[in-house]
């Protein structure tokens, strides 16, 4: 019972047991449908209980579960109640009782977790407990970059489970980059037959020598999209796609060379990028590129619908590292500075990014984007993702915009774990189980009031050097689970968190991520096939700053 994750904000533990049979009926009451159906499928595969459904909650029968909603309760707090009754998880809505729902199954132990029974005769029972609990944030995230690696539809389906598993309801959908593009655009149908491939791969830092030289690539149709999409939303996590503008877009300028700087680069020469780092390669600031990315996102806005799930109305547009040599050069990009009467380069980023700001928000959609684009001022209900550091959160709250906390010093998952020589590909600062435990998504220096534009925090997941679905599992967890407490449970301030008390309890979790199937990081160090010597990382030594 004391081995939850997230830790829940009160259990109190009774003296006896509910045990689950044969007999056992799942009652839902209105407005729990969709979860009852959810729990049903997952414990029925686990279990190979039937768990038929009941009319009514019958109280008499001490071996069921029911399911009910009761408004005096937030929308995603839950109670879960296990007695002589049975068990009952009120929730203050639907997304509140799947948490609850969550809970029971972590409660019946890890095997509750696999796909298939392992046999008869296991007594499947849940402790007699009392549990009250929710979040502490509303925004709980986690960021998937398919861009730089594709991850085939199954896998991004499989990170929704885990993600619900954890009581994580925000996916940050990483759809395009310099290395990739991978949502189906059907007016403009080249982003994906030619910016969805490269014809080779970098593999490791971009200083490393080696490469693969096998074409890697794939894409989501738009039926994928709208599956993934309502997947999600069915677990109540909402998916916020992001469409990188105007940087980190050389894969749309290959497909479309008129969205280049062509008065600089010969950019119907440019292909798919196949290394790492920063491009040069950016949009040109026309308005013709405007026009074409306005087409891209009313494609998006009609796949990633505003009411599919927690902070579905938002899309996320980058804006980061768009660097602004090509602009200097460029004689169009000048004029366009002339004829706005812009201050800039900078400014004309602003210019750019302040254009879709507009154009969602009159679409009753909000932009997000990555803390450079509050270099030149946002328009009120713009949000940004804050990964520099706490600088931009700050900066952003103070100015009254909503944040979502990511600094890259302390949630970048493509950090390494360990300092130790086995460790792969190893990048940037060690960032360890305890660390991200440790990680404190609210500012010190923010009042109150700025406090509450702190939507939440989200871990990012960069997948440069994750080839396949082992390699993001080893990074992700089970560091991942750390965030996920952080983000749902109230806890003490860093320095104070029961950490050799999480340990103990993630022994329990660890037996949970193998039932999922999770090639996460042992405790003890990367299995011998988890390693990759002679791929030349990135490390940074000492301890990261507070920027």
């Amino acid at each position: 019972m004391t081995e939850l994750i997230p830790a829940p904000r009160s259990a109190v533990a009774g003296s006896g047991e509910v045990r689950l049979t044969a007999r056992s009926r799942l009652y839902a009451g209105d407005g729990t449908e969709g979860v009852e159906h959810w729990l049903r499928t997952v414990l029925r595969q686990a279990t190979g209980l039937p768990l038929r459904e009941g009319r009514e909650r019958d109280d008499a029968a001490g071996d069921g579960i029911g399911l009910r909603l009761d408004p005096r309760l937030g929308p995603e707090e839950y109670r879960l109640v296990s007695d002589h009754d049975g068990v009952l998880i009120e929730g203050g809505g639907a997304a509140g009782v799947f948490w609850g729902a969550q809970t029971l199954r972590q409660l019946l132990g890890p095997d509750a977790f696999r796909r298939a029974p392992l046999g008869r005769g296991r007594v499947w029972a849940v402790p007699h407990v009392t549990i009250e609990d929710g979040p502490r944030f509303r925004w709980r995230g986690l960021m998937l970059d398919v861009a730089r690696h594709f991850m085939p539809k199954e896998g991004v389906l499989r990170y929704i489970d885990l993600m619900a598993a954890h009581k994580l309801n925000v996916l940050h959908f990483h759809l395009t980059d310099d290395q990739g593009w991978r949502v189906e655009i059907r007016r403009y149908p080249k982003l994906t037959e030619v910016g969805s491939w490269r014809a080779r791969t970098k593999i490791g830092h971009r200083a490393s020598p080696l490469w693969d030289d096998r074409p890697h690539g794939g894409h989501y149709t738009q039926d994928d999209i709208r599956e993934i999409v309502a997947y999600a939303a069915e677990r109540h996590i909402g998916v916020v796609p992001e469409i990188d503008v105007p940087g980190h877009s050389q894969a749309a300028i290959a497909a479309y060379p008129e969205l280049g700087n062509s008065d600089v680069v010969d950019t119907a020469s440019l292909t798919v990028w196949d290394t790492w780092g920063i491009n040069p390669n950016v949009l040109a600031p026309t308005d013709n590129t405007l026009r074409f990315y306005e087409g891209v996102l009313e494609e998006v806005l009609e796949l990633f619908p505003a009411d599919a799930g927690p902070f579905s109305p938002f899309v996320h547009i980058g804006g980061d590292e768009c660097l602004k040599d090509q602009w200097r050069a460029s004689d169009t990009a000048q004029k366009q500075i002339g004829n706005l009467g812009l201050a800039g380069e900078e400014a004309l980023q602003a210019w750019f990014i302040g254009h879709f700001d507009g154009w969602l928000a009159a679409r009753g959609r909000r932009l997000i984007g990555w803390d450079e684009i509050l270099e030149g001022g946002l328009a009120p209900g713009a949000a940004v993702s804050s990964w520099r550091g706490y600088a931009g959160g700050v900066t952003a709250a103070r100015a009254g915009h909503d944040v979502v906390m990511c600094p890259e010093q302390q949630v970048y998952l493509d950090h390494r774990q360990d300092a130790g020589p086995d460790e792969p590909v190893p990048i940037g600062y060690v960032r360890t189980l305890e660390d991200v435990y440790r990680f404190e998504p609210v500012p010190v220096e923010l009042t109150p009031e700025e406090t509450a534009r702190v939507l939440g925090a989200q871990a990012n997941v960069w997948t440069e050097v994750m080839e396949d679905q082992g390699r993001v599992d080893y990074q992700t967890f089970p560091r991942l689970a750390a965030l996920a407490e952080v983000a749902w449970s109230d806890l003490p301030a860093p320095a104070d968190r029961d950490f050799a008390g999480f340990e103990r309890r993630m022994t329990t979790h660890y037996r949970r991520l193998d039932a999922l199937g999770v090639a996460y990081r042992p405790p003890t160090g990367p299995l011998p096939w988890q390693r990759r010597p002679g791929v030349l990382g990135r490390p940074i030594d000492g301890p990261p700053p507070r920027l």
